[in-house]
């Protein structure tokens, strides 16, 4: 179990990597673009829909295993104080559950919209610049499948996912 766990927080550090690796190609590409619209009057193409297809959709749904790891996404604590810790984990466990299924159900959908837009070869129009779109369409199934794998290793090692301060 603990090499399962090991390799768990390796590839949320992994991820963790590929949010700040987008965060700065986000930045960058801005700044990039404000600078050649103001210098030399020429944007660069489609940055806008390169902002909004692939830097923003990672950004929100790459991150979901990484807080689902710390319990940060979902968590039942008006009840908790009043449970005992038996009840405790039984919530836990069927917070995670759930959490689990919901993240499934959610991959499973995601990816089928992302086979389909591969199939057609998604693409937008930019100033007469194609930009094809459909590989960021697999970002979200990306995101939500390791958010079902975290939470569904709660299942089998709830205590691993709780913060330090509240083991």
């Amino acid at each position: 179990m603990q090499a399962i766990l090991r390799l768990r927080d390796i590839a949320l550090s992994g991820l963790a990597l590929i949010g700040a690796v987008a965060v700065i190609a986000l930045m960058l590409h801005v700044v990039a673009d404000v600078a050649m619209r103001n210098l030399t009057n020429t944007p660069i193409p489609a940055t806008f829909e390169i902002v909004t297809h692939y830097y923003m959709v990672a950004l929100a749904f790459i991150p979901l295993a990484w807080v689902e790891r710390s319990g940060g996404m979902v968590q039942v604590e008006i009840m908790e104080g009043l449970m005992s810790p038996g009840m405790t984990k039984v919530s836990d466990w069927l917070v995670a559950l759930l959490s689990t299924l919901i993240y499934a159900a959610l991959f499973w959908v995601t990816l089928q919209t992302a086979l389909k837009n591969f199939d057609t070869g998604t693409f937008v129009m930019s100033q007469s610049t194609r930009l094809v779109t459909w590989p960021g369409y697999f970002i979200l199934p990306a995101g939500f499948g390791i958010a079902a794998l975290v939470t569904g290793l709660r299942l089998i090692a709830p205590d691993t996912a709780k913060p330090e301060a509240a083991k």
